[in-house]
């Protein structure tokens, strides 16, 4: 009841400052805020780890607390992937993303007030139910304003923010705290977080879409029972791929400063200033294989092999990761990081384009959310098993799995989903 309040409050739609425009162009409003929204999805849960020395010093909080809070922001956002993206498949990407970012915003703004650790505890945990719904909501607005022609550019650009969001995030965080203190750190980004939010109920709402047999857009009735796409070949194949590949991305995430230090004797003041480079590539690649998908579209490529094409590349990529445990240079490494990371942007771009070719607007954001689930469970699941490793042995097996985990989860897509096309499920 009170999810369904919240969504029915957030809308402004005959309020609208946009309604002058001329409708082709609101598209790529959308896409500058979906690209802002994930942006300062990834910046504003960054923010945290450069802070936390000082929120240690202030308030005595150990490492094995920073652990739990941590914990608390994983376990929240696993579920809200779900969750939100069921809300969002149900209520809109206008509804939704309005009340993800608004909810987010403002646990990251309530961080300013700080004074104990379950301050943090809670409201890291407000902050992960809150971002748990970006990415199915932009993956929801794409397919709402985009037909397949443009979608996998759109996607790209639309979760290419994130990767910029981790690139600004470490400069602007220090600016920041230097010169007004760390819970300013917190509290502007927020700010920011609802402005966007207001932005954003201003924009017009896009006519609800599935899609026929041609492609073309129909309006959509209602959405696809829960337990439909649970039993869905498909669906599943991708909650099974994203819990395959998800602990390679956190492994780069968390573990890399450690292994640069640690491994390449890199100066914790000099990560800093190699650390950005893989995220970039993460942000032009998102982009890039969007793009790439869709010009292939347009030539009369098929669908399935587009999507598939750039997938196979990106996963033929990957297989430089074991090189990283054998190279002499530092900088060597760090470049064959940012390959991978190119890789991911072209394989995620296309992974999440191809859900919504599949399962359409009353799908994409309920088989989105669930994947987010099953990859944010493996990562709390396989990160102590990182650790484990690396103690016991060294990052070389993590390395040489890395190398792996794409090339088999390309087989898998092949041979569970041998064509993408808009599947055809029963609605309530």
């Amino acid at each position: 009841m009170l999810f369904r309040l919240l969504f029915f409050t957030f809308d402004l739609s005959n309020l609208s400052a946009l309604s002058f425009m001329n409708r082709k162009y609101i598209p790529l409003v959308v896409l500058a805020f979906l690209f802002s929204a994930t942006a300062l999805s990834f910046l504003d849960r960054q923010v945290l780890s450069m802070t936390i020395i000082k929120i240690q010093q202030e308030f005595k909080v150990t490492d094995f607390q920073y652990g739990i809070v941590n914990t608390s922001f994983l376990i929240s956002y696993a579920l809200m992937f779900t969750i939100g993206g069921r809300l969002m498949d149900k209520f809109g990407s206008k509804k939704g993303l309005a009340v993800s970012v608004g909810v987010w915003s403002i646990a990251n703004s309530l961080h300013g007030i700080i004074s104990n650790f379950y301050h943090l505890v809670i409201f890291r945990f407000l902050l992960g139910a809150g971002e748990g719904g970006c990415f199915p909501g932009a993956a929801k607005a794409v397919f709402e304003w985009f037909n397949e022609k443009n979608r996998g550019l759109a996607n790209g650009i639309a979760i290419g923010g994130a990767a910029i969001g981790a690139v600004i995030a470490p400069p602007l965080t220090i600016f920041i705290s230097s010169k007004l203190g760390w819970r300013s750190s917190f509290v502007i980004p927020g700010l920011i977080g609802i402005v966007w939010v207001v932005g954003w109920l201003l924009i017009p709402s896009a006519k609800k879409r599935v899609q026929n047999q041609n492609n073309e857009a129909l309006v959509a009735k209602s959405a696809i029972p829960f337990s439909t796409i649970l039993k869905n070949k498909q669906a599943q194949t991708f909650i099974l791929i994203r819990f395959l590949l998800d602990p390679v991305l956190y492994f780069i995430m968390f573990w890399t400063p450690k292994y640069l230090n640690e491994q390449r004797n890199i100066s914790f003041e000099n990560i800093g200033s190699l650390f950005w480079i893989p995220f970039l590539a993460l942000g032009v690649s998102n982009i890039v294989g969007g793009f790439f998908s869709d010009k292939l579209v347009k030539k009369g490529v098929s669908i399935n092999r587009a999507r598939k094409t750039v997938m196979g590349i990106a996963a033929a990529l990957t297989l430089v990761a074991p090189m990283i445990a054998f190279v002499s240079s530092a900088q060597v490494a760090v470049a064959l990081m940012a390959v991978i990371m190119f890789a991911h942007g072209f394989w995620i771009t296309n992974y999440i384009t191809s859900i919504s070719d599949i399962f359409g607007g009353i799908g994409t954001s309920t088989v989105v959310g669930l994947s987010g689930t099953a990859g944010a469970i493996s990562g709390l699941i396989i990160n102590p098993l990182i650790g484990l490793v690396i103690q016991s042995y060294s990052y070389s097996p993590i390395w040489i799995a890395c190398g792996l985990m794409y090339p088999l989860a390309f087989v898998l897509f092949i041979v569970f989903i041998p064509k993408i096309q808009l599947v055809r499920l029963q609605t309530m």
